[in-house]
């Protein structure tokens, strides 16, 4: 395996990680540059953190923000020019790796003036952006540093307005639960013209992908999607825990993973039996995916024990053993 040092920051940075390892390099970066962007991506096993790197003792050296590997752009000023007025373009990138961006979405990469991404967006795709696009990261860490829904919705507006095309691209699709209506309505108040590119959805994705179909003949007629940002018993909650417990559907809670003790407790305090099978997939479709089995009375205390951290897609339901061969 070829070692890489990478230097320097900038919004090049997270495709250049995405893209050397996605094809197969171990990615180093000096630990003197850590930021909060950088410390999310170490933990996401795009790189990792090396004291007083000697560049003579990598194999290759690429610098972020300049000039760096296999002619990737450096220049992210917007595009000149370009007739209004602008519009926006919602693209579902797909659960992350980059193949599953669809036709259309990896063309909207293609030919935008503005790109405005997301943390979980398949940032290697950024490559193939054109090279006086600009890029803009607006990603959410997990209880770190994030970017305001309102601040995203005026960039979008702001660029679309000066008559750019502006590509909004999200993890997933960015329909189920990635805000993607919000945005949609404070473009369309904002009188700017706005098209969905739909996205696999990592709820669906992520599960085939470490090989649990989310129905099965004879096993599930049906599967719930629920967001598990919330807690049960939470006044902000609208997730009917007690009823999804005993109603025979395969359940896939996204955003989950810190209030997983409280979401097996409630389902199994609602009838779910205690050995329901659990999947937890983290960095689902990434070169960084494993998946962790448990059960539903033991998964929260799996997950700490083997440190899974987000995103993680949980699989509760007899589907997660449907494809085990004895």
């Amino acid at each position: 395996m070829t070692r890489v040092l990478v230097h320097g920051h900038g919004p090049e940075l997270p495709g250049l990680l995405a893209r050397l390892t996605e094809q197969g390099h171990a990615v180093h970066v000096p630990e003197a540059q850590r930021t909060p962007q950088l410390d999310d991506l170490v933990a996401r096993g795009w790189a990792t953190y090396v004291p007083d790197p000697d560049p003579w003792s990598f194999d290759a050296v690429h610098r972020a923000g300049g000039e760096v590997a296999d002619g990737a752009p450096a220049s992210r000023e917007p595009a000149e020019g370009v007739p209004t007025p602008g519009r926006v373009l919602l693209v579902g990138g797909g659960p992350g790796d980059p193949g599953l961006l669809t036709t259309r979405g990896l063309e909207a990469v293609r030919t935008a003036d503005v790109l405005v991404c997301d943390r979980l967006a398949p940032l290697s795709v950024l490559d193939q952006a054109r090279p006086d696009a600009r890029v803009v990261h607006v990603g959410k860490i997990p209880r770190g540093e994030s970017t305001s829904q309102e601040a995203i919705n005026a960039v979008l507006v702001e660029h679309a307005l000066a008559g750019r095309t502006v590509v909004r691209l999200k993890g997933g699709d960015g329909f189920l639960f990635g805000r993607g209506g919000e945005e949609w309505l404070a473009c369309a108040a904002a009188g700017v013209p706005v098209e969905v590119v739909p996205g696999v959805s990592s709820a669906l994705a992520v599960p085939a992908l470490a090989d649990v179909p989310v129905t099965h003949r004879g096993t599930s007629q049906g599967v719930a999607v629920v967001s598990g940002h919330v807690p049960p018993g939470d006044p902000r909650s609208q997730v009917d825990w007690a009823a999804l417990a005993t109603s025979g559907l395969t359940l896939v809670v996204l955003m989950g993973l810190q209030n997983l003790p409280h979401i097996a407790a409630a389902l199994c305090d609602a009838g779910m039996p205690a050995d329901t099978p659990v999947a937890m997939v983290e960095n689902g479709s990434t070169p960084a995916q494993r998946t962790v089995r448990a059960q539903l009375a033991t998964a929260a205390e799996r997950a700490r024990a083997e440190q899974l951290h987000a995103p993680v897609a949980v699989v509760i339901g007899p589907v997660v053993d449907a494809l085990a061969v004895p």
